[in-house]
């Protein structure tokens, strides 16, 4: 029986399986633990203002976003782990939550300390974060305390909306609110919680005609929710959300017609659409925030999660293996609150953003805080979403990354499904299935749009279907220890940016000249520093026409994303250019028409991954070859 479809509420194509069915392995639970043994393993031993003062944990410090902010990352990164000391961390943010709700049924710090005081007296906000914490909590520990406590909470709120509608930040983000509602939904089915979602939707900025009919063509300039870069990040999900409410198939049509539209005026190389602080335009020298980037890593897990569409894991692997380590420094001890594509410095300076001069820096608390609490769940929530179930009693890969996954299929039996792989810094991907009897059931593999020749054997036969919503289905009776060998091979593609420059991409990741990086501490701390970084290199190369590109292949290290243990390089040719020029602290937009220094030769250059290389160009010109 289709449970949620009878309730009301249309059926999600697939299913998140609860944190903790899923682990990582390889490179990626090496990143995790680089995570834990960084920033957010320790951040609250060295940030006020996720310390012990925190009002979340009964202070009177910061009582907004920031403390939910970090246990939105912090929480599936302790369980994922199994790490018994960030669970102890996590323990305390979570009992006091839960022993803060009072006879009404709100909860948390008291509303009055709210660092928006325009809001009023009711700032929705930093509750709705903290109910998406304690729906991973209560997956992964089955607490039977949670699934009360939101509802007696919901009952609260959808009386006091009437009086206290959502403006501002939670007008913005209303679609996160209702991912918790639907949550708290398909497991007790009452009817009152669809009369609050409709309550929330009606009052949530209409994402959806927005992204029907973009309207944000130019770079902005103003402030406006609707055109914050973190807000669209979080809003591109909100008109599939609605869809399951109101079934309007022109609202599902508008998450396609909205992407487009954000990478045609405002797409950058790395997969992300500019933001600094608002949409950008297509200059490679403009940023995009942190939290803009694991924002929109969630709301492609989500996508993929409503849709079922294959689409939304490119796009989610391209942001996740480029934008997202570029970003923070390989030890996981700073991070940017804006990187730009063609980086060149990052130094105190005045760029052409809205954000600060320090915004580019690497730090603790670079230009605003709320990327030093955010950024911590995107690795995590990556590795959670790294396999769905399907409807039919099936399994549903958004991306093959190491992992093993844990899941109940075929009506009820228990699986175990291994991942063996270096991707994306290799083609070739072995899945090994456990199982205690036979069972029949499909295994839905994605087919990247990047990847025209997938090649699949089940058992060393080979195995040939069409692609369907970016999926190959595999339904067969499986036995134990089956094996699906994957090859994906991945091919040099050049993609054409604005005036005639070119991006390069092989499989889900760009690639980028490094640049020679100088680290300058320029504020001491005890153990999380700030930094400019200067280059020692020169940049200001044009890729040649015609030029092939060498493929070398390197030992994959412990933290693959740093320019010396790069795991793969591309080797090919370039110029050193005399008009391309620094402009405004930044490197200038590529030259349309790139002039080499006079009796430059061409030169061999080794483009590495995007996220290995903190100071690069990841955006060329391109040169006739004289």
């Amino acid at each position: 029986m289709n449970k949620t479809k009878k309730l009301g509420l249309k059926e999600t194509a697939f299913h998140s399986l609860p944190l903790g069915s899923i682990k990582p392995t390889g490179w990626l639970r090496d990143q995790l633990e680089i995570q834990a043994n960084g920033l957010t393993g320790y951040l609250d031993e060295h940030w006020e203002d996720v310390g012990p003062n925190n009002g979340w944990l009964g202070g009177d410090g910061d009582s907004w976003e920031r403390g939910p902010y970090y246990l939105d990352g912090l929480l599936p990164l302790a369980f994922l782990l199994e790490d018994k000391r960030l669970i102890e961390k996590v323990t305390p943010w979570i009992e006091w939550t839960l022993s803060s709700q009072k006879e009404d049924g709100s909860f948390g710090p008291t509303h009055m300390k709210t660092v928006n005081t325009e809001v009023g007296e009711q700032d929705w906000w930093q509750d709705i974060i903290m109910l998406k914490v304690l729906t991973q909590y209560g997956e992964v520990t089955k607490d039977e305390r949670i699934i009360p406590f939101m509802t007696n909470y919901f009952s609260y709120m959808k009386e006091a909306l009437e009086d206290f509608p959502l403006k501002d930040w939670h007008e913005a983000r209303g679609a996160d609110l209702l991912l918790s509602i639907h949550w708290l939904y398909e497991r007790t089915g009452e009817a009152n919680l669809l009369e609050l979602a409709e309550m929330v939707r009606e009052q949530t900025i209409d994402w959806s005609r927005i992204f029907a009919k973009f309207p944000y063509w130019r770079k902005q300039t103003d402030w406006d929710h609707r055109t914050h870069v973190v807000n669209v990040a979080m809003g591109i999900k909100a008109p599939a959300v609605f869809y399951r409410q109101t079934e309007n198939e022109w609202e599902k049509k508008a998450v396609y017609k909205g992407i487009q539209s954000l990478m045609t005026y405002h797409g950058q190389a790395h997969g992300m659409f500019s933001g600094d602080e608002w949409l950008s335009g297509t200059h490679p020298s403009q940023g995009v925030e942190l939290c803009a980037v694991v924002e929109y890593m969630f709301s492609m897990e989500n996508l993929i999660r409503i849709l079922g569409d294959g689409i939304f894991g490119d796009i989610l692997e391209k942001v996740a293996f480029n934008a997202l380590p570029a970003t923070i420094s390989p030890e996981w001890d700073s991070h940017q609150y804006d990187q730009q594509v063609n980086q060149v410095m990052c130094h105190l300076a005045k760029r052409p953003w809205s954000n600060g001069p320090e915004a580019n820096m690497f730090g603790l608390e670079p230009h605003f805080g709320c990327c030093t609490a955010n950024m911590h769940q995107g690795w995590p929530k990556f590795t959670t979403n790294l396999w769905m179930s399907t409807n039919d009693g099936g399994i549903a890969a958004v991306s093959y990354a190491p992992c093993s996954v844990k899941a109940t299929v075929a009506g009820g039996q228990e699986m175990e499904l291994l991942v063996k792989s270096h991707y994306p810094f290799r083609e070739q991907v072995s899945i090994e299935l456990k199982l205690k009897e036979k069972a029949r059931f499909p295994i839905l593999l994605r087919v990247p749009n990047w990847c025209t020749n997938m090649q699949v054997s089940v058992n060393n036969e080979v195995f040939r279907a069409e692609p369907e919503n970016g999926y190959i289905r595999l339904e067969r009776e499986w036995e134990l220890n089956d094996q699906i060998e994957l090859i994906l091979p991945m091919e040099v593609q050049l993609e054409e940016r604005n005036n005639y420059a070119v991006s390069v991409n092989r499989g889900p990741l760009v690639y980028v000249l490094p640049i020679g990086e100088q680290w300058v501490r320029v504020q001491e701390r005890e153990r999380f520093h700030d930094w400019e970084i200067y280059p020692t290199s020169a940049w200001r190369y044009a890729l040649l026409q015609g030029m092939e590109f060498q493929v070398m292949k390197q030992p994959i290290h412990s933290q693959p994303y740093q320019p010396e243990h790069a795991p793969i390089k591309l080797v090919t040719k370039g110029r050193l250019l005399s008009n391309w020029i620094m402009e405004k602290n930044s490197a200038a937009e590529p030259p349309k028409n790139p002039k080499p220094y006079k009796n430059a030769p061409a030169e061999t250059l080794e483009l590495i991954p995007y996220g290995c290389a903190r100071l690069r160009i990841g955006e060329f010109p391109f040169l006739k070859d004289e």
